[in-house]
């Protein structure tokens, strides 16, 4: 039986080389997937997975990593994408579901459901540094994958926007700790409405820096979050612009799998 030859995809070849190599190697629709808010503290955790089409129309000019975007520019490229994609799903974890779940669990099942949400199914799928189990295609876990994959940089502005929309709405209801600047990540000024005023509801309590302002560093990372009266309900979540969103449940985590510098395909699969 002979050996496909191998592809190797350099950096330098730009952000579409990769996806365009799996399309001659038979892949028609690669998926993307990438998440935001990992590191904030305060505020959801939102997944997204596209389908760009191939050819031209699948070339979105100013597409990068939604963290090397101004907001501006971040919104623009996310209409071109919620426009051009063949297909996108966006999915909205709670702060309690990641306290409850943890955030890695977290993390890999909204990805899973983004890229299970898709309308158009994918042949192959690309996703920003942890690889995704279950899917039934093959796929590859790319390092910094936002820098490298068109799919997956629009999967990424797709979930920082949408996040940055929240934690604005999230501010017109909890004024006090500025989550329209900061978006609920690590700030001085964020530190400083924490010690202030107390941790609210839409902090992740399994976080050490809210766990101790809110005098629970002594318990276990995942201890149930403060309750007993209406203020601490969930709040409800929507976002209606074409895609899917939920919450997810929890999964069985998988360690990361960075691929380095240039990435290698092996016949297609990796």
């Amino acid at each position: 039986m002979l050996t496909p030859p191998r592809t190797v995809v350099r950096r330098e070849a730009g952000l579409y080389a990769l996806e365009r190599a799996l399309q001659r190697r038979g892949f028609r629709h690669v998926a993307g997937a990438d998440e935001a808010g990992r590191g904030a503290c305060a505020g959801p955790l939102v997944a997204a997975a596209a389908v760009l089409p191939e050819g031209r129309r699948g070339e979105i000019e100013g597409l990068a990593d939604s963290k090397l975007l101004t907001p501006a520019s971040r919104e623009r490229v996310y209409a071109e994408v919620v426009d051009r994609a063949l297909a996108y799903a966006v999915v909205v974890i709670p702060a309690e579901e990641v306290d409850a779940r943890g955030l890695h669990v977290c993390n890999l099942a909204a990805m899973r459901r983004a890229l299970a949400s898709l309308t158009t199914r994918p042949e192959y799928v690309l996703t920003d540094g942890f690889g995704v189990d279950g899917l039934g295609v093959p796929g590859l876990a790319v390092w910094k994958g936002d820098r490298v994959a068109a799919c997956v940089a629009a999967a990424s502005v797709l979930a920082k926007v949408t996040r940055d929309r929240l934690m604005v709405e999230l501010d017109a209801v909890f004024p006090a700790y500025g989550f329209a600047e900061h978006k609920g990540y690590i700030t001085p000024e964020h530190s400083a409405a924490l010690r202030e005023h107390g941790p609210c509801r839409e902090h992740r309590f399994s976080y050490v820096n809210v766990a101790v302002v809110s005098g629970r560093d002594g318990r276990p990372p995942r201890a149930r979050r403060p309750g007993g009266n209406g203020s601490d309900e969930p709040m409800e979540r929507s976002w209606a612009s074409g895609g899917t969103v939920g919450v997810a449940l929890g999964e069985q985590p998988r360690p990361p799998t960075p691929v380095g510098e240039d990435v290698a395909m092996e016949g297609g699969v990796r």
